[in-house]
Formats: C-alpha cells, sequence, structure tokens
C-alpha cells in the first residue's frame, strides 16, 4: 500500500546526526557492500551488504517523490540535481534558494507553506501506488506529529552518539503506537520498517 515513509539511518540512541550536521558511520553500510543498489539515483553508485541492497531495492524502487528540509539540502546541494529515488524532491524551507546552480532544471520544488503541503503535492506526483519517501528530522518530526506518516523505516546501525539531531526533531511531543516491525538485519545495519497505527 503506498504511503509516507520516514526513513534514516539512525544511531542506537536515535541520532541521525551529531550536532554538527556529520554522521560519523551510519552511512557506511551503503558502500560497504559488494551488491550494488540498483534502485534510485543512476548517478550516485551503491554497493551495500547483499541483504540491505535486496532491502533497499525494494523499498527504493516504489518511491514516486521524496520529501526533505532546506537543511538537508543544503548540505548535499540537493544531490547535484538528481533525486535518490523518485521523480522529484519537495523542499520545505522559509525562503527559496536564489543562486542554486540547478535552478529551474533539476526536478526540484522549494514549499514555503509547510511541510502538510510538501507532502500533499509529493503525494500528487507519486500517484496512487508508489510511497512518498520523507527523512527524519525536524521536518519528518513535523510531519509525524501531525499524523501524516504512514510507516517508518529505520536503518539502525551500532553506534551511540549521545547527542545530536534526533530522527523525530526536536518539537515531537506526545506518544505514538506503531505496529510490530518488518526486521531485516545486515552487516553492521539492521532494517526496521513499523506501519505507524491510525487511531
Amino acid at each position: 500500500m503506498a504511503g509516507v515513509i520516514m526513513a534514516d539511518a539512525v544511531s542506537l540512541d536515535g541520532f541521525l546526526a551529531t550536532a554538527d550536521d556529520q554522521v560519523g558511520p551510519l552511512h557506511d553500510f551503503y558502500f560497504n557492500g559488494d551488491t550494488r543498489i540498483t534502485a534510485g539515483n543512476r548517478h550516485m553508485s551503491f554497493k551495500a551488504p547483499a541483504a540491505s541492497a535486496r532491502y533497499l531495492d525494494e523499498q527504493w524502487s516504489r518511491i514516486g517523490a521524496m520529501v526533505i528540509g532546506r537543511r538537508l539540502f543544503d548540505i548535499t546541494d540537493g544531490w547535484d540535481g538528481m533525486p535518490v529515488a523518485g521523480d522529484r524532491v519537495f523542499v520545505v524551507t522559509h525562503s527559496v534558494p536564489t543562486d542554486w546552480k540547478h535552478m529551474g532544471t533539476a526536478p526540484f520544488t522549494f514549499v514555503t507553506d509547510g511541510v502538510a503541503s510538501a507532502i500533499a503535492q509529493a503525494k500528487a506526483v507519486a500517484g496512487p501506488d508508489r510511497d512518498v519517501a520523507l527523512n527524519g528530522g525536524d521536518v519528518g518530526g513535523q510531519a509525524f506529529a501531525a499524523g501524516l506518516v504512514d510507516e517508518v523505516d529505520l536503518a539502525l546501525v551500532p553506534v551511540v552518539f549521545g547527542s545530536g539531531k534526533r530522527f523525530f526533531g526536536d518539537r515531537f511531543e506526545g506518544q505514538v503506537l506503531l505496529d510490530d516491525p518488518v526486521v531485516v538485519p545486515s552487516e553492521r545495519v539492521t532494517h526496521l520498517r513499523y506501519r505507524v497505527r491510525k487511531s
């Protein structure tokens, strides 16, 4: 079933980066295997452990659009104008960049009226049969708190950060019950996918 999937790699204590945006070993599994991930951006080369590659190929092939925050866009420079997965990226931001070299040619839309609007636009692009991928952090946490997330997909890496940027952001409060996870063990990462229970 298509839906909004909040996904990211996280430490055992729930952080997706340090306070200064360093990811340490969180993304190492994308590159430390011998099996190519064939879904997603053809301009980036990922070779993961076989179990991770199979899992990510299946998940990424279902993505029709992505929603990210402005901070991730700035850190990655919008992946040089190429979505990691899906056809289009919607960037939640307070202001549209004026000097990005791919402006007007890359399939990126800058959304200034909030995460709900970005998700609605991404769903329209993805259509009824493909997922919308949403990154963790403050934007993901806002969407989660608003009940806009259907599934949570964690790549749990065996490292403890102690502090940093939380997967659910700094503004989420309350409790949300999730279903039991789909668990895919791999090398130096465990993939966990939870359906969000809707009340």
